[in-house]
């Protein structure tokens, strides 16, 4: 194995359930990328999500639709870290991992909405976990103001936050414009992926 395979001194972290993944997820990953500039981006689908409800049905098909809507950006890879692993999903479990599998990495970056951020000090070992990573903050609410996270600042999370513009798309919202057979939601999720759920039948119960 080459002994330079493993160095990647700056690691970018998207993590979430991607149920499913949509295109809003790959605009703020190629946004990121762009600012950024990591030696490696990995999506990490969470396989048993700590804070959300997930249908066990689906864990497997996650994995399967990101490793489809990233298929075509050779600069993202997807990890299947936390599906590898028992037990809930807990983010610093798997900072602590990645650091164990990139052992040349000085620096995470940890790609986190501005809801889910909010929430940051109910996390599992939030307070070592604030130690490991650099939280790259995008905006999912409308009306967001800078100035509503600068508590967390004062209790040690590093974090900047990114100046792309909110894009309404969710996850929850694409999952029922599935169940209710809306044409729209095609123009909101890789073409690739809605083949897969077509083909699959997902999200139709």
């Amino acid at each position: 194995m080459d002994s330079n395979t493993n160095k990647h001194t700056k690691l970018c972290v998207f993590q979430g359930t991607f149920n499913p993944i949509h295109n809003a997820h790959l605009r703020v990953a190629k946004y990121i990328y762009e600012e950024i500039k990591p030696d490696k981006f990995l999506f990490i689908p969470a396989c048993i999500p700590p804070h959300k409800d997930c249908d066990s049905n689906l864990t497997i098909h996650r994995l399967e639709m990101v490793k489809l809507a990233i298929s075509d950006y050779p600069q993202f890879e997807v990890s299947d870290i936390e599906y590898k692993r028992s037990g809930k999903s807990y983010t610093y479990k798997t900072i602590l991992e990645l650091y164990k599998i990139y052992p040349d990495i000085n620096t995470v970056y940890f790609v986190i909405g501005t809801d889910a951020f909010r929430k940051i000090e109910s996390w599992y070992k939030t307070e070592e976990l604030k130690k490991l990573v650099k939280f790259i903050v995008f905006e999912r609410e409308e009306n967001f103001n800078l100035l509503d996270l600068d508590y967390l600042k004062n209790k040690g999370y590093n974090f900047e936050i990114q100046k792309l513009p909110f894009k309404d798309i969710s996850s929850t919202e694409i999952r029922e414009k599935l169940k209710n057979h809306n044409k729209n939601v095609a123009s909101e999720i890789p073409q690739k992926v809605m083949e897969y759920i077509d083909k699959n039948g997902l999200y139709i119960n």
